[in-house]
C-alpha cells in the first residue's frame, strides 16, 4: 500500500517522518498525472503546490483550522488529503467531485473559491469572526497563481495589517496566472526570489542563541539589531511597508522548510505572510515545459504529454485572427486582457502588435476603466473578457464606459455554460447586467462567421459600447452568417414558434424536429442583437395566433423572455409567451450534453416543454 492510500487528513500526516513526507509528494504528483489524464483538469498549478500543501495540511487542521484558497484551481492536492482519493475518478464530471473548493463537499474546503485575489479578505472575516466568537483556531490564506496582480489583494492586506487579528497569508509566487505574470507586482516579488539569504543569517542567529545561556532573552533583546540586519541585506517589501510580518522568499518545494516556516508564522499570532517559490507543473516535464498548455487540460497521455485536442477552430481563435486582421488597418485597435491572452485568442495579436496589447493581470475593473481612457482620447479599445470575470467590473461599465457613450468593444468569452468547471465559472448572467446598461449593444453569434463578420461591424462602425458573447468550443450545427440581420428565420410552423439566440439554436433546431416527427410544426426564429431587442423584426416574424416559447441558455430572471413578452403583448395581446432556461439556481459541473439534460435545455427537454404548452394551450 501506498503512503498516499493511508492519508486521509491531519492526522495521518503528523505521523510521517521527514523520509515518508519525500515519498508521499512523489505518489501525489505519480497520482495526479495519472489520474488526470483521463478526466483532464487543472494540472500545472497542482503539480506546483504538492509540497506546499503537504506542510499546510501537517501544520494545520483543515477539520477546524481555515484554509482559504484564492484560485481554487490550486485546490486538487488539499482534495487528496483529506479523504477524497477514490473520487478522483469522476473530478469535474456530473455528480463528482468538483474542481474547486466546495464545502457542500467536505467541511475541510472552507469556502468556494473560482474568481481570484478574495481569499485575504475572506480570511480576515474569518479571523474576525473567531475573535468575536472567542473561539480558538486558526486562519489561513492561500493566494498565487497571479491573483497577486489583482487590486483587492491590497484592500484585504491593507485591512488586515491593521487588525491585528492572527492570521497567516501564504503568498504562492510561481510567476504565472495562466499565462505568465505581468506588472510591477512581478517585477517586486522577482527582486525579492532573489534576498534569500536574510533567513540563513536569521536561521544561524538563533541558533546560536540557543545554546547560549540565557539567548532567550538576549534574542528577545536584540530585535533591533534583527531589524537592521534585515534593512541591510533585504530591502524593505511593500508587505512590511503595510505592517505585515513577511517571511521568504522560501523554497516551496522544500517540505521541511516549509513546515518549520509555517509554524513560525502560526506562533507569531499576528498577521503574517510568507512568501513561497514554487514551480507550476513541477514534476511532470511536459507541464513544465508549457505550464500554460496544462493549466487547464484536457485528456492526455501520461507518458508523453501529448493532449488529445480537438482540431476544430474555436470561436476565441476565431476573434483573435480577426482582430489581428483588423488591426493591420486600423493603428487605433488595441486589445486588452486581463492576464490570458491565450485563452481569449489574442497570442497572434500580441505577437504582431505587442505594443497594442496590454495584459493588465488579474484586474478586469482596471482593464475596463482603462479602456474607457483610450476611448476617450481616441483609440479602439477591445476588451476580452470571459464572461463570468466580466461581472467583476460591472460599476466600470456603467460608469466609465456607458455613461460617455465611449466606443468600447467587449469580446466576452466563454458566454453560457462552460462545462466542469461549474458554478464559478458558467457565463450566465451577462445577458441580464448588460441589459439593463444604457446604450449597450449587445450581439450573440451562433457560428465561427457571425462571430468574425460582427467583430468587424464593431470595431469599424458601430460607434458605442457594444458586446459580443460567445461560448467555449467552436461551430456546432450551424456554421452560416446571418449577420448584418438582427433576427433569422431558421424554419417555418404553424403550431408555436421557438426564439432563441446563441448556439442555443443547436438543441432548438434539433428539438424542432423532433417535433416534426410527432406531427408538430414550429418556426425558429433567432435573434442576433438582443440589446436592445428588434422588436419591429420580431413581430414581423410570429403568428398572431400561436404561443412563442423563449429558450435561452441563463439563469431564471437574468434573459429577454420578459421583455419580448412586454413587447409582443403590447402589440399582440392575443399571443401567450413562456419561457425556459436554466432555472433558477447556479448550475453544478458537468459535461455539457449532462448540463443540457440537467437543466432540460437539450432537445428532448425542449420538446417537453413544447408539448406541455401545446397541451395547456388546447
Amino acid at each position: 500500500m501506498s503512503i498516499l492510500e493511508t492519508i486521509n487528513g491531519h492526522n495521518d500526516l503528523v505521523r510521517l517522518d521527514a523520509a515518508q513526507r519525500k515519498v508521499l509528494c512523489r505518489e501525489i504528483r505519480e497520482f495526479l498525472v495519472e489520474n488526470l489524464s483521463k478526466t483532464g483538469g487543472h494540472l500545472a498549478s497542482n503539480l506546483g503546490v504538492v509540497e506546499l500543501t503537504v506542510a499546510l495540511e501537517t501544520v494545520f487542521n483543515t477539520q477546524t483550522d481555515r484554509l482559504v484558497f484564492d484560485v481554487g484551481h490550486q485546490s486538487y492536492v488539499h482534495k487528496l488529503l483529506t479523504g477524497r482519493q477514490a473520487d478522483f475518478e469522476r473530478l469535474r464530471q456530473f455528480g463528482g467531485i468538483a474542481g474547486f473548493p466546495k464545502p457542500s463537499e467536505s467541511n475541510t474546503d472552507a469556502f468556494v473559491a473560482g474568481h481570484a485575489s478574495s481569499s485575504i479578505s475572506i480570511a480576515l472575516g474569518m479571523a474576525r469572526a473567531r475573535t468575536l466568537q472567542k473561539q480558538n483556531y486558526n486562519v489561513i490564506a492561500l493566494i498565487g497563481d497571479g491573483a497577486a496582480t489583482g487590486g483587492m489583494t491590497y484592500e484585504g492586506l491593507n485591512d488586515a495589517s491593521a487588525s491585528f487579528e492572527p492570521m497567516v497569508v501564504v503568498l504562492n509566487d510561481n510567476e504565472m496566472s495562466i499565462d505568465r505574470n505581468v506588472g510591477g507586482m512581478a517585477k517586486h516579488l522577482s527582486r525579492l526570489r532573489t534576498q534569500e539569504r536574510y533567513l540563513g543569517v536569521k536561521e544561524r542567529y538563533r541558533k546560536i542563541l540557543s545554546k547560549t545561556p540565557g539567548g532567550y532573552n538576549l534574542y528577545k533583546w536584540t530585535r533591533s539589531v534583527k531589524d537592521w540586519i534585515k534593512r541591510v541585506l533585504v530591502p524593505s517589501t511593500i508587505f512590511e511597508n503595510m505592517g505585515l510580518t513577511y517571511l521568504g522568499p522560501v523554497d516551496g518545494h522544500n517540505v521541511e522548510d516549509l513546515i518549520r516556516l509555517l509554524r513560525a508564522a502560526r506562533d507569531m499570532k499576528r498577521p503574517v505572510l510568507l512568501h513561497v517559490l514554487t514551480q507550476k507543473g513541477k514534476g511532470f516535464l511536459p507541464a513544465e515545459e508549457r505550464p500554460d498548455k496544462f493549466h487547464g487540460v484536457g485528456k492526455f497521455d501520461p507518458q508523453s504529454g501529448m493532449v488529445n485536442s480537438n482540431q476544430a477552430r474555436t470561436f476565441s481563435e476565431t476573434f483573435g485572427e480577426t482582430l489581428t486582421s483588423l488591426a493591420a488597418e486600423n493603428p487605433q485597435i488595441c486589445a486588452i486582457t486581463a492576464a490570458m491572452p491565450g485563452g481569449t485568442g489574442l497570442l497572434k495579436f500580441k505577437d504582431t502588435f505587442a505594443p497594442r496589447l496590454f495584459d493588465v493581470g488579474i484586474a478586469e475593473e482596471h482593464a475596463v476603466s482603462m479602456a474607457g481612457g483610450l476611448a476617450k482620447q481616441g483609440m479602439i479599445p477591445v476588451v476580452a473578457i470571459y464572461s463570468t470575470f466580466l461581472q467583476r467590473a460591472y460599476d466600470q461599465i456603467l460608469q466609465d464606459i456607458a455613461l460617455l457613450n465611449l466606443h468600447v468593444v467587449f469580446a466576452i468569452d466563454r458566454a453560457g455554460l462552460v462545462g466542469e468547471d461549474g458554478e464559478t465559472h458558467h457565463g450566465v448572467f451577462d445577458v441580464g447586467y448588460l441589459g439593463q446598461i444604457p446604450g449597450m449593444k449587445v450581439l450573440c453569434p451562433a457560428s465561427c462567421a457571425e462571430l468574425a463578420a460582427m467583430t468587424a461591424w464593431a470595431v469599424n462602425e458601430y460607434k458605442g459600447p457594444v458586446a459580443i458573447r460567445y461560448p467555449r468550443g467552436g461551430n456546432r450545427r450551424y456554421s452560416e452568417n446571418a449577420w448584418p440581420a438582427s433576427v433569422s428565420a431558421h424554419r417555418q410552423g404553424k403550431d408555436l414558434t421557438l426564439i432563441t439566440y446563441g448556439v442555443t439554436l443547436d438543441p432548438v433546431m434539433a428539438a424542432a424536429e423532433l417535433l416534426s416527427q410527432k406531427g408538430i410544426e414550429v418556426s425558429v426564429l433567432r435573434i442576433l442583437s438582443i440589446s436592445p431587442l428588434p422588436i419591429t423584426e420580431i413581430l414581423e416574424n410570429i403568428s398572431p395566433s400561436s404561443p412563442i416559447l423563449v429558450v435561452e441558455e441563463v439563469c431564471s430572471g437574468s434573459g429577454i423572455t420578459e421583455k419580448i413578452a412586454y413587447a409582443v403583448r403590447e402589440k399582440c395581446p392575443g399571443v401567450n409567451i413562456f419561457g425556459m432556461d436554466l432555472g433558477g439556481n447556479f448550475v453544478t459541473h458537468g459535461t455539457l450534453q449532462d448540463l443540457y439534460a440537467h437543466c432540460g435545455l437539450d432537445p428532448q427537454g425542449i420538446v417537453n416543454k413544447v408539448q406541455e404548452v401545446l397541451c395547456d394551450e388546447n
